[in-house]
């Protein structure tokens, strides 16, 4: 965080030439120890430096925020910076901004410092031949990773290499490209050089397959589907990974780097940590402000709530199926503006148990910490909406085991960046665009069985008392009945009109709403829109549909011209002038 501090009070040194933060200098880092060092801190990067604009890890401001699956919640007058985000407002001043490059490309110095470094380390003969391969290799993965990160915000950015890579100072490097040739040479050769299980047998370091899935992805991106493919298959017939059976075990503490996990991005909790309320660099940078604010599970910020359309787009047909056209689906109704005190029925229409595993509503247990009481646990739902984020609360019973004084603010929680069911419903996507349509359901099908099949992972508490002043009496909740109507199932294979695989444009549908339900919240629906061309038709749909719902949104607008992406920093223009330019949608 140091790194980013300093970038923002001062101008007068250049962010990309600085030794990382915490770091010795000179010829105590030329050796293995060192270098091991170095790498460690550039790893440390992937969290980010803060909650917000430069929230590496979750991308929640950019990817969820300014979408259709979540709010930014809390206030109104609350991080005013995140307003212009959800509104497709921002200028180059915008705070953010700064905070989202100088996240990255403090990353990309950190991982710049380690191949200088490794190079010193290999002419004394102080590392081994094979480990200085994987950890250049590892450097490069990473810094195609902080690249990518930059590359999905700004449209053209500078990629940085080291200076005897480029023959030049990283401050003369113009944001010319969009940076992919270089992030795709770098992930090339992390896949080439890297082992196929963790460097060390350490968890949280790249494998083989991790650059493997990020490189994928990147190809996705840029609408290389034929390139991603192989990457993906590659993946797939390993056999290394598997669906868990249990779709919380994705997002629990419990079961972290699980059979799933691709790349996991570890968050630990150290004596600081836990002393302290605040953000420390080696916590996801998200906990705290995305908890409830009031109530009994009450000690975070309220920030990050999900939409009434993405609760909407859980609902089902009474066969379990997805309703694939938003015009088709029911007006669901929520708790809006009822007070805990009243009484609020929920709906009983039939939905997808994942719902209320990423949703937390009234009237539904969140994490064990108690009952949603609605209204009295939400900040301001006037601005915010009813509901709150689920998967990055821990449960209550791990209440105490890491948190800080202050209460529950923070956990050790990992954010799984990339897992099987990523590379599963990638592949469905380019199964449908090859004409497959048949396999292309077998791997959304996979999907949904998880959930279909394991009855008992669904959300269990039933509430038969509706008034929720305070919690309700014990003998009011059945704990063995499901807390709502789940009602899910695989797509049949009949050719009938309940089977969107029966041509390719429901098809696609089909393969891209399974993406939104599988990762509602985490950070990539506002990239998926874009890279799949549909962004201005749903987020301006979007719009319009929810000033029906809250007044915030009115008189916004996605224009597609402008607002595909975001401006770069003006303080970076000026820091860096007559090398960077604008974006020409923000001259």
């Amino acid at each position: 965080m140091l790194g980013g501090m300093l970038f923002i009070s001062s101008c007068k040194e250049d962010f990309l030439e600085k030794e990382p933060p915490g770091s010795a200098a000179g010829s105590v880092m030329e050796d293995e120890k060192g270098v091991e060092s170095l790498l460690i801190g550039a790893y440390d990067m992937l969290t980010g430096n803060w909650i917000f604009g430069s929230a590496l890890g979750t991308d929640w401001t950019y990817g969820s925020g300014a979408s259709d699956d979540c709010y930014k919640g809390t206030t109104l007058g609350d991080q005013t910076p995140f307003n212009n985000v959800e509104k497709y407002q921002c200028l180059p001043t915008n705070p953010y901004m700064a905070d989202r490059w100088t996240g990255c490309y403090n990353g990309v110095s950190r991982t710049n410092d380690v191949l200088d470094f490794l190079e010193k380390a290999k002419e004394a003969g102080k590392i081994g031949e094979n480990r200085a391969l994987e950890i250049e290799a590892e450097a490069k993965f990473l810094r195609a990773w902080y690249h990518f990160k930059a590359t999905r915000i700004f449209e053209k950015i500078p990629y940085i290499k080291t200076e005897e890579e480029m023959g030049m100072k990283p401050d003369e490097v113009p944001n010319d490209t969009e940076g992919w040739e270089g992030i795709e040479e770098d992930l090339t050769f992390a896949v080439q050089n890297l082992p196929e299980n963790p460097p060390k047998g350490e968890v949280g370091r790249a494998d083989k397959w991790a650059a493997k899935a990020v490189l994928a992805y990147v190809h996705m991106y840029q609408n290389e589907l034929s390139d991603a493919k192989t990457h993906l298959d590659d993946i797939i017939n390993s056999n290394a990974f598997s669906l868990v059976d249990d779709y919380k075990d994705n997002f629990g503490i419990e079961n972290e780097n699980n059979s799933e996990s691709i790349f996991e991005i570890q968050v630990t909790m150290s004596a600081e940590d836990r002393a302290w309320w605040g953000v420390a660099a080696n916590n996801l940078a998200l906990h705290g402000a995305i908890f409830h604010q009031r109530g009994e599970a009450g000690v975070g910020w309220g920030f990050y709530q999900p939409s009434q359309n993405l609760f909407e787009a859980f609902q089902t047909s009474n066969d379990g199926l997805p309703v694939l056209d938003v015009e088709a689906r029911d007006d669901l109704k929520s708790d809006m503006g009822v007070a805990s005190e009243d009484e609020f029925i929920p709906t009983d229409h039939p939905m997808d148990p994942r719902v209320d595993l990423t949703i937390a509503r009234r009237g539904i247990d969140f994490q064990g910490w108690g009952i949603h009481r609605g209204r009295a646990w939400i900040r301001s739902q006037s601005n915010g909406g009813p509901y709150m984020t689920k998967k990055f609360m821990h449960l209550k019973e791990n209440s105490g085991k890491f948190s800080s004084p202050a209460g529950d603010f923070k956990n050790p929680r990992n954010f799984r960046a990339y897992r099987y069911s990523h590379v599963l419903l990638w592949r469905a996507e380019i199964a449908v665009e090859e004409g497959e349509l048949d396999y292309a359901r077998e791997l959304v099908n996979r999907i949904r069985n998880r959930i279909a099949n394991n009855p008992d992972t669904w959300q269990k508490g039933l509430v038969t008392d509706y008034t929720l002043g305070d919690q309700p009496d014990p003998a009011d909740i059945d704990w063995d009945a499901d807390a709502a109507n789940y009602v899910v199932a695989p797509y049949p294979d009949d050719g009938s009109e309940n089977d969107p695989f029966r041509n390719q444009t429901e098809a696609r549908k089909a393969v891209r709403l399974e993406q939104r339900l599988e990762f509602a919240t985490e950070g990539l629906r506002f990239f998926d829109l874009r890279r799949w061309g549909i962004a201005d038709q749903v987020l301006n749909d979007f719009i319009e549909e929810d000033g029906n719902f809250r007044s915030f949104m009115r008189g916004s607008s996605y224009d597609p011209e402008r607002d595909d992406y975001w401006p770069v920093p003006q303080t970076q223009l000026d820091l860096q002038e007559g090398v960077l330019t604008q974006d020409p949608a923000y001259k």
